[in-house]
This record gives structure tokens, sequence and C-alpha cells, in this order.
């Protein structure tokens, strides 16, 4: 059975084992936006240290009980690019469109109600509206201008269309890390959305939501920067 190595990228380590992302998460190591350098490199660089061997022996561990219960990893790298576009579409831009409208409605009560008590929630509303405009708009982008050209360039590989596909993937590698810094600051802020003492339950449905926001954006842009984005080479 295979066994991720600190060698491995944190980017080739989730594209196997898409679970690892939580250890990545706990451990706050980035393996989307800047997941494409080995771990150790990674973990080299954190000023917070991190026990890699640790790790990477928990990731395995997991992954082993995953293999054993009966689950089959998914090769990205034979999954066609319009197969990849049309699963994103339906796992990350369908949650968003159906998310945001109702997620804004919850930041803001919450806002709205005990931001004179908890002043961080002034913050966390101005950064989850910035959040939701800038992925409405990068959506909108990629389903117009974008993901059209990886089917083109499936049935006519041109240099012409390679060229385009690369330089709107330069702009939204841009709005990847742009989101994914407001998603950072969401969760300093909310301590990892920890309820404060006495929380209602609109406070902890919308913690919960944020959370879960977190999660399908960091799957998201992973599987565009290092899937979509390098399946055209």
């Amino acid at each position: 059975m295979r066994e991720f190595q600190l060698t491995d990228t944190p980017a080739d380590i989730v594209k196997v084992y898409p679970k690892a992302s939580d250890f990545f998460k706990k451990a706050k190591v980035d393996f989307c936006c800047g997941g494409d350098q080995p771990l150790q490199t990674i973990i080299d660089k954190k000023k917070k240290p991190i026990d890699g061997q640790q790790l990477i022996s928990s990731i395995n561990e997991s992954y082993q009980k995953w293999k054993e219960a009966g689950n089959k990893e998914v090769n990205w790298d034979e999954v066609s690019p319009s197969e990849v576009v049309n699963y994103v579409l339906e796992n990350h831009h369908h949650y968003l469109t159906e998310e945001l409208t109702p997620l804004s409605q919850f930041v803001t009560k919450i806002y709205r109600v005990h931001g004179t008590h908890h002043p961080h929630l002034e913050e966390l509303f101005k950064y989850f509206h910035q959040y939701k405009m800038e992925m409405e708009s990068h959506m909108i982008e990629e389903e117009r201008d974008l993901f059209p050209l990886f089917e083109q360039y499936e049935k006519n590989p041109t240099e012409q269309l390679k060229n385009r596909i690369f330089n709107l993937n330069e702009t939204m590698i841009k709005d990847h890390e742009y989101v994914g810094e407001l998603i950072q600051k969401m969760n300093e802020l909310t301590n990892n959305y920890t309820l404060p003492e006495g929380a209602c339950n609109s406070y902890r449905i919308t913690y919960e939501r944020l959370s879960e926001l977190e999660q399908n954006t960091y799957q998201h842009i992973h599987l565009e920067n290092n899937v979509l984005f390098k399946s055209v080479s």
C-alpha cells in the first residue's frame, strides 16, 4: 500500500487522499495555493514548529484505515479537464450559489444582534461579504470565460487556446490567493469557529456553516489550482 512521505507535496497527497486536508488544516499547512512544495519544505518555513514525522504518520494511518474500509481513490491525472470542470460546478459552484445568500443573512443577523458585545463580528461581517462578492464575480468569470476553453482545448488543442487558458489561469490563481486570505482571516477572528460562552442557536448555525464554507473553499481551490489548471501543459 502507498505510504506518503515528507518529500511529497500537500497538493499531491490531497489529490490521492482528500481527507488529508483535515490534517493539513489542523496543522495550518497550505495544500491549495501554496501546496505544490514538498511538505518538509513547507514545515521548515513555519515559524511555529510542526512535528512533520507525526503529521505524515497520522495521515498514513488514516489513509490505511480509509483504504481498508473499501474506499477507492480517484486518479485525477486520468480525469479529463471537462470532467474536472463538471465536478467543480456540481460540488463547489452549485454549493456556493445555494449557500452564500442564506449564510449572508446569518452573518448579518449575529453582527446586528451581538456585535456590541462581540466586536470581532464587525470584521467577520466585512470579510465574509468581501469573500461573497469576490467568489460570485470569480465564478461568473470562470463559467463564462475559462471553463469553455478547456472543453475546446480537448477537441482542438491549439497553442493559441493553451495561451488563453494560461493567461486566465494566472488571474484565477491570484483570485484564489485573495479568497484564501479572507478565509484565513475569518478563521483567526473566530478562533477556528469556537463559539463564545452562551452563544445562541443562530450563532452556532453561522459558525458551523462558515466552517463548512472554509472546507469547501479549500477543496475547490485545490482542485482548480492543482488538478484542472495543470491539466493543460
